[in-house]
């Protein structure tokens, strides 16, 4: 057989693969296992959860989760804002004004593949709501990635908290943490998963010592990647970050298709396990609202934060 023959099988062979990875395929799921019922916490009344809406990427569903169409999607930059009688915290930091400028740092595939629109920085939304970013307790990242960290350059001097292994990600040399580092030195609060087993997960932190928000760790799309547990008035939430772009990674429950696992996942497998546990632990808790940092239809069913009007 002559070597171009060769070539060209082996061409088709990978494109088959390249185009069978996008195929539909749920995840297997044990459905002997018993998950916990999430217990109640004392949610304090004046306790709020709103959305900021800071920019959006445009693409198709085909590359969130896999059997996904050629239906266009929105992946929100949305940040999520928890009033609490003992602070108020940020759930990532979205887009910044400069993001434009960040985007250099997004795979060239990534960048080719989708369209950035920002809308409107966090810094403006608090200034429009007369906040100062020093009365904020801080910026919860759920992990590093560039379209969670931009916002951070317009809140300098405000606290970031995230895990050891999410700091020695970014300070790794790591590619996806390189606009991380390239804001320089931040106010990088580290804490520990010093509290017990939370949701079928090994260990936690209760940010306010009350169960109202209580962090988990969940590494895989990054190795500090967290799944954030929140309780308030209007209902029960749980803030898994990237570990599915759209609610049917956690619905079907299915994964990404291997070209958007290639770009962002740390690890394949432990984003696997931890989308199968999160479809089971919403079965058991079906009142518990799992948010995807980009799903931006999800996002909408969340107030406006700071104003009290709908968020979209």
């Amino acid at each position: 057989m002559r070597v171009s023959t060769l070539v060209v099988l082996g061409l088709g062979a990978g494109v088959a693969a390249l185009v069978w990875s996008f195929a539909p395929q749920t995840l297997p799921v044990d459905d002997e296992a018993v998950y916990p019922l999430l217990e109640r916490a004392q949610v304090p009344p004046q306790m709020r959860v709103g959305v900021l809406h800071t920019g959006r990427m445009d693409s198709k569903a085909v590359f969130a989760y896999r059997g996904g169409g050629l239906e266009d999607r929105v992946f929100g930059m949305d940040v999520v804002v928890v009033e609490h009688p003992a602070g108020t915290l940020l759930f990532d930091a979205g887009f910044g004004r400069n993001v434009q400028a960040h985007a250099h740092t997004i795979p060239y595939l990534m960048r080719t593949l989708s369209s950035i629109t920002p809308e409107v920085p966090v810094i403006e939304q608090l200034q429009r709501a007369h906040i100062a970013p020093e009365q904020l307790a801080g910026v919860v990242l759920t992990h590093a990635h560039w379209d969670h960290v931009s916002g951070l350059e317009d809140l300098r001097g405000v606290p970031v908290w995230v895990t050891q292994a999410e700091l020695d990600f970014i300070r790794s040399g790591h590619p996806a943490a390189r606009l991380a580092r390239e804001l320089g030195e931040l106010d990088y609060r580290v804490y520990a998963f010093d509290g017990p087993p939370y949701a079928g997960f090994d260990a936690s932190h209760d940010v306010f010592g009350d169960g109202t928000v209580v962090l988990v760790p969940a590494g895989g799309h990054t190795p500090g990647s967290v799944i954030a547990f929140v309780q308030a008035p209007q209902g029960r939430y749980a803030l898994v970050g990237d570990l599915a772009w759209q609610r049917e990674g956690i619905d079907r429950p299915a994964e990404r298709p291997w070209l958007s696992r290639l770009l962002v996942d740390h690890d394949a497998r432990a984003v696997r396990a931890a989308l199968t546990h999160l479809h089971r632990l919403q079965q058991a808790n079906p009142d518990l609202v799992i948010l995807p940092a980009h799903d931006r239809r999800l996002m909408q069913t969340l107030p406006a934060a700071f104003t009290g009007a709908p968020a979209h």
